[in-house]
């Protein structure tokens, strides 16, 4: 009777420690597991018991995950920026007062085409010298009336006044009427600010009647299927290491490496990459603060595993979900690296035969 009591407690504890409880050190991670609650319930020892039925209801999936070998990757921050072949600014060169153009001032997101006026600027001269211009204006007048008048009269007394006297006096009426047309065209002159490429208005900082300074940035156009990422880096020896990148939860962009700038900046090593963004993907914007992971040439041992496997726990620490009996869970603290935008390398903390909690973890780890 001793003896089929002493098989029995042997054969249960068996079936309760099934494939995947023990640690990466070979620790045996039931061994300190409380009574089994009725229902969804955390345990003292940080683990959490899940019934059969609430485990279907959540929709949990579990993977054993096989070691294997993947690219190591780093993570750069980046932001969004225009590529200076399919961007330009709008800049006045003398400045003065804003007009509408023939569509009426632009605005953000506007499409236009290269060549485009999408304002005026009216330039104004200083009091003293639109007096001096309107002067001499009036001298250029008063001087074109007397030589038309004496071309009239020359013209008149044709055949006995010399050809070039006449030929000369045409010239010289011709010239003042040209200098004054000119004088007063400066009087009431405008600037065209027109589109410097075809694309899409990024930003437009106009309002009618505004006064503008000289080479202030006014409009900024841009294509939006061409922009580029630029990510920074300490380590100036990255450039030649990178395998590939991808932008981190952004989907539909891949990025092609430029080149890597050689001088630093603000003590950081730029990366440019031009993006090429699917069509229906979600589009960047200029400025967005992204994060760039890098994929490089040197590889690592780990289990791959996907992204909503890893959830962080109360201490904001990265934890996996591991089955450790048929309704009890347990969170192991790992260390990772995403590979993409859907899966990520477990580096530590896994062992080769723990059953991960691949669907559902971030509802296992709300259970209370």
């Amino acid at each position: 009777m001793k003896r089929l009591c002493i098989t029995l407690a042997f054969a249960t504890s068996i079936a309760w420690a099934s494939p995947g409880a023990h640690g990466p050190n070979g620790e045996h991670l039931d061994q300190a597991s409380a009574p089994t609650a009725n229902g969804l319930a955390r345990l003292p020892d940080g683990s959490v018991n899940v019934p059969k039925l609430a485990q279907r209801r959540m929709g949990l999936r579990t993977l054993i995950a096989p070691e294997t070998e993947a690219a190591a990757t780093v993570q750069l921050p980046a932001r969004v920026v225009a590529d200076p072949n399919a961007s330009g600014q709008v800049q006045s060169a003398h400045g003065g007062r804003i007009e509408a153009g023939p569509q009426g001032l632009p605005v953000a997101g506007q499409a236009v085409r290269q060549g485009d006026v999408i304002a005026w600027v009216r330039h104004h001269a200083e009091p003293f010298a639109q007096a001096s211009q309107q002067a001499q204006r009036a001298e250029l007048k008063a001087a074109r009336e007397l030589a038309e008048q004496r071309v009239r009269r020359l013209e008149g007394l044709e055949g006995t006044v010399p050809r070039k006297d006449i030929d000369a006096a045409r010239i010289q009426a011709q010239s003042l009427a040209a200098r004054e047309q000119s004088i007063a065209a400066s009087l009431g002159a405008r600037e065209a600010l027109r589109a410097p490429i075809s694309g899409v208005i990024a930003r437009a900082d106009l309002k009618a009647g505004q006064i503008v300074e000289p080479r202030e940035v006014l409009v900024e156009v841009v294509d939006p299927t061409r922009l580029m990422v630029e990510a920074s880096t300490p380590d100036v020896s990255l450039g030649v290491k990178l395998a590939g990148a991808h932008l981190l939860g952004v989907e539909g962009v891949k990025l092609h490496l430029v080149g890597a700038a050689r001088a630093l900046r603000d003590g950081v090593l730029p990366l440019n990459f031009r993006a090429s963004v699917a069509p229906g993907a979600t589009p960047l914007a200029l400025g967005q603060p992204v994060t760039l992971v890098a994929a490089l040439k040197e590889r690592r041992k780990g289990m791959v595993l996907p992204a909503a496997a890893v959830v962080r726990s109360p201490a904001n620490e990265a934890v996996v979900w591991i089955k450790a009996g048929f309704e009890r869970y347990v969170p192991q603290p790992v260390q990772v690296q995403p590979l993409d935008s859907a899966t990520v390398l477990v580096t530590q903390g896994l062992a080769p035969d723990n059953r991960v909690v691949v669907q559902g973890a971030s509802l296992v780890a709300q259970i209370r």
